[in-house]
């Protein structure tokens, strides 16, 4: 294992000889003229006439699938053509019309049997079909584990993907529909990330297995994301705010017009559902107990006050523990705390103190500490792979990889932040707002980045956006290398924007993965800030860091990157809309 890395320089080369779908997003801009031509015929209800010329047959997939003209024109804006050829071509007779939204759905099904099949016959059992490569190291085992629980969770999403649109328009939902198929492609990358240190050829050969449904994901994404631009391009969407129905809403003991006392931390407390105390002044002394006696996919807001105290445990918040809030007497007063890592034998995803699987959660006033130290290397905080989750005046405290914001759309909000390696990481949509980002003191050698993102898809609506923070050393950094961030993956997108930069800041800005350079896919940018180590005259000379204009920038805000005006305003937690 290197120094302070996820991957090594093998990954990193595979990675790049994978740039050869850069040439495939090229193809897409042209393709998307036929689609929006399949979609005038779809809405006019005229027919696209099937080409069975010889042009079209020499076109169609490696297999030779005769396939029609829609067909055609969805597959041409994907990544994988070919996989879209076969598994859309097999189910869609020659010649046969169908609308772009009836082949995404199709897509999403052919996605959803993949996944289902590999979970099924690679994943069932104590070992699977890897019980000759897993042996008895517990590392590999647990990554193992973790894999059957991610591919349950992709199966969850393209589920729920399947199911919402059955009474609406596929386009009113899709802001959702890219948030979910985004996390469904995070799940099975996650997977594959796991076992990245795992003994033998085992990532080699779950990467094999899950080929298949991960291009069909892909697939999936690309095909909704096109149809909802060309129609955008056409202006035949009638665009509404998606209507969320019982998602964040106020306890059931306030009402309507009284929201406004959840600004009310003493109200809060008083009226909380369930309380939570070492000394056993509340009804539970452990926060993992108290979540046993919440309600499964409630409607209604669960609040659990959290005394001041410190709690040595690892919690974890399942993924139908619905709009779940926490609140603590203060984030250096209510502490959880762990020191799960790697080193001592546990992947990077099971590391964290405190997971939330479950929608709709918010933490207010506490702290999440990960005490493993430096040496341990990747040790999480808190780990979120929740949709809608916000964090309000929380501590996150560690070395490398503190905060994992893993998938879906997250808020953070006058939060201090302290780490040292990669110490704000994942692949969601996160904004993080008006708060304080702490370098520390690394183990000697190693340098401090910031972030890394984790974008594998050109089509994902995820990257890391900082906005009105500031940027200071934790520690004497005099000697140490401090940089925004470095790309952990082909499509990283990192956003810093209206903030306060130390000195600690290298000049250069950002580091790269190995080597010398970064792809030139990934989306880095810079916007507004201020301070000693904002000045951009130093820094490399990626064809991916960009200078961007107020434009841009504002679709990196709560409003466009998150649409959290639908959903941050019910939780009371003060936030800045855009620019």
């Amino acid at each position: 294992m290197s120094t302070y890395g996820k991957l090594d320089e093998s990954e990193q080369e595979r990675l790049v000889a994978r740039q050869k779908t850069r040439r495939r997003i090229a193809v897409m801009s042209l393709s998307a003229v036929v689609l929006v031509g399949v979609v005038v015929a779809a809405v006019l209800g005229t027919s696209l006439a099937h080409n069975n010329d010889k042009d079209d047959k020499n076109n169609s997939s490696s297999n030779n699938v005769d396939i029609s003209a829609s067909v055609k024109a969805v597959c041409d804006v994907t990544l994988y053509k070919d996989a879209c050829y076969a598994s859309l071509g097999r189910v869609v007779q020659p010649g046969q019309v169908m609308k772009p939204e009836d082949l995404f759905k199709l897509s999403l099904q052919v996605a959803l049997d993949e996944v289902s099949n590999a979970a099924d016959k690679y994943f069932s059992g104590e070992k699977g079909a890897f019980k000759d490569l897993i042996g008895d190291d517990n590392r590999t085992m647990e990554a193992f584990r973790n894999c059957k629980e991610l591919l349950g969770l992709a199966i969850d999403h393209l589920n729920v993907s399947l199911s919402s649109g059955q009474n609406s328009s596929v386009l009113d939902l899709f802001e959702d529909l890219q948030t979910w198929l985004s996390a469904t492609g995070t799940y099975q990358q996650t997977c594959i990330d796991g076992l990245e240190e795992a003994k033998g050829s085992i990532k080699n050969r779950i990467s094999s297995y899950l080929k298949n449904s991960t291009e069909f994901t892909s697939n999936s994404l690309a095909i909704i994301t096109w149809i909802q631009q060309a129609t955008s391009t056409l202006n035949l969407r009638r665009r509404r705010l998606l209507t969320l129905p019982n998602n964040n809403e106020a306890p059931a003991w306030l009402h309507q017009k009284d929201r406004k006392l959840l600004a009310s931390d003493k109200d809060l407390k008083k009226r909380a559902d369930i309380v939570v105390a070492k000394d056993g002044s509340g009804k539970y002394r452990t926060i993992s107990e108290a979540l046993k006696h919440v309600p499964e996919e409630s409607k209604k807001r669960t609040v659990i006050y959290v005394k001041k105290g410190f709690y040595y445990e690892n919690v974890r918040v399942e993924k139908k523990k619905w709009n779940v809030m926490m609140i603590g007497d203060g984030m250096t007063r209510t502490i959880v705390s762990g020191s799960l890592n790697f080193v001592d034998g546990t992947p990077t995803f099971s590391s964290a103190t405190f997971a939330v699987f479950g929608k709709n959660f918010m933490a207010r006033d506490i702290g999440f500490r990960n005490t493993a130290g430096p040496q341990k290397h990747q040790a999480v905080a808190l780990m979120t792979s929740a949709d809608q989750a916000v964090y309000y005046r929380c501590l996150f405290d560690a070395f490398q990889d503190t905060l994992y914001a893993h998938s879906h759309r997250q808020f953070y909000r006058e939060c201090n932040i302290f780490g040292t390696v990669d110490f704000i990481f994942g692949n969601s949509a996160v904004v993080i707002q008006n708060s304080n980002i702490f370098p520390k003191v690394p183990m000697l050698g190693q340098k401090n980045t910031i972030t890394a993102q984790g974008k594998v898809d050109p089509n994902m609506n995820t990257g890391i956006s900082i906005q009105n923070c500031r940027i200071s050393p934790f520690g004497n950094l005099s000697s140490v290398q401090t940089y925004l961030g470095r790309p952990w993956k082909n499509y990283s997108t990192t956003v810093f924007m209206q903030s306060s930069m130390g000195d600690l800041i290298d000049p250069s800005g950002w580091l790269p993965w190995v080597g010398d350079s970064a792809p030139d896919t990934i989306f880095y940018a810079e916007f507004q800030n201020f301070g000693p180590g904002a000045s951009t005259k130093g820094r490399v000379k990626w064809k991916g860091l960009r200078t961007i204009s107020a434009k841009q920038a504002n679709r990196f805000t709560v409003k466009a990157f998150l649409q959290g005006d639908r959903w941050i305003p019910a939780t009371s937690t003060p936030y800045k809309s855009s620019l």
